[in-house]
């Protein structure tokens, strides 16, 4: 046998695969990687095969745009549960935010590092790669796990699918792991981002002894559901509850997220946005240290609750600002509570003021101002 003839043999055995990889992604009904597999193909056969090339380049310009037709149909094919015939997931398209998200540069990082790699699909397919498909957001609530998700769909311009899990928990276990098997079913032909909430709702510890079989199995399909999570979508889960997840859970994800309470100097950046920096700075470092335990949310539903009482009492802004203060400093410890009470004494209350604020007595607001 000649080496030409060699040759012709091992060039034949690689278009069959490729033909076979291209009716397989085609009869799966994977779409987007449909598309990047024929546009490696282009760029493969481009010197060889230029004409080709430019046939499979002019199938490629034909593709319709995805994002108009998701607009009119996506979100009336939505799963439906059997018997309530409510959707089994909330779809969110076009995604919109109210506001810039505030998170740690380290959360950040990984966020934008998630956009990034959607954005070089192909750059990362020519070196047989794929975009992180699978991501886990760790953190109590309150700090953004549901807003990073909802960044990263508007950042790709796809749209959102929030599956509650605690949601669609029946009595009948069977129906449970039928409703997300759809939803998961569904989300894999959509080119989207999906984001599993209340992830710890099923993927609970398999060696938990009050679980019965039947939810043990459920675990068992989800892992395998994201093990073979399609590289053209992006599923995401959240918890609070990282200590329930079951430990083969954490290996499954191929980025981890964890999202810490927020800084300081974070809390200080949400007071600024949620306040569009209406308030004195004196005033807005006494609020950042009243809410040095408190989450995202915390700080948002409080301080917009106090922008409406203003308006609606005719108040100045500073009044029901105050009133948070005095709210929520008693919750606090004693040396934050008299950081806080010397703050106050700065701000021109008097020290039997500034006792009534914060709880803290007379002598350790003296001393306090002492030091």
């Amino acid at each position: 046998m000649t080496a030409r003839h060699t040759e012709k043999i091992g060039e034949s055995i690689v278009e069959q695969k490729e033909l076979v990889q291209l009716a397989r992604l085609a009869i799966t009904g994977k779409r987007h990687d449909l598309v990047l597999y024929i546009r490696r193909l282009a760029k493969h056969y481009r010197l060889s095969f230029p004409q080709l090339a430019e046939e499979l380049n002019s199938v490629l310009r034909q593709i319709p745009d995805s994002s108009s037709v998701l607009r009119g149909t996506f979100v009336d094919a939505i799963p439906v549960d059997q018997d309530s015939r409510l959707q089994l997931a909330r779809p969110e398209y076009p995604v919109e935010l109210d506001v810039e998200p505030i998170w740690d540069d380290r959360v950040r990082t990984d966020l934008e590092q998630i956009a990034i790699e959607r954005e070089m699909e192909m750059k990362l397919a020519d070196a047989d790669l794929h975009p992180t498909k699978s991501a886990l957001f760790v953190g109590p609530p309150g700090v953004g796990k549901t807003l990073a998700a909802r960044w990263i769909a508007k950042k790709l311009n796809r749209p959102l699918i929030i599956l509650d899990l605690s949601a669609v928990m029946s009595s009948f276990l069977g129906r449970t792991g039928n409703n997300i098997r759809n939803v998961l079913d569904y989300a894999k032909g959509l080119n989207c981002v999906l984001l599993l909430d209340e992830f710890d709702a099923i993927a609970k510890r398999r060696d938990d002894a009050v679980e019965i079989g039947e939810l043990k199995r459920l675990v068992t399909v989800l892992l395998q559901e994201i093990d073979e999570w399609p590289s053209s979508g992006l599923l995401l889960a959240a918890t609070n509850h990282p200590d329930l997840l079951d430990p083969a859970v954490w290996r499954r994800f191929e980025l981890i997220v964890e999202f810490p309470m927020p800084s300081e100097a974070e809390i200080r950046k949400a007071i600024e946005v949620f306040l569009d920096g209406e308030t004195e700075k004196s005033w807005s470092a006494i609020l950042a240290r009243t809410f040095q335990t408190a989450s995202f949310a915390d700080i948002r539903r409080d301080l917009l609750r106090a922008k409406r009482n203003a308006i609606v009492h005719g108040q100045s802004s500073l009044v029901p600002l105050q009133r948070i203060v005095k709210e929520r400093v008693r919750n606090l410890d004693r040396d934050a509570r008299a950081e806080i009470a010397v703050d106050l004494l700065d701000r021109g209350l008097s020290q039997r003021e500034a006792h009534e604020w914060t709880g803290v007595s007379r002598d350790t607001i003296r001393k306090a101002v002492q030091h």
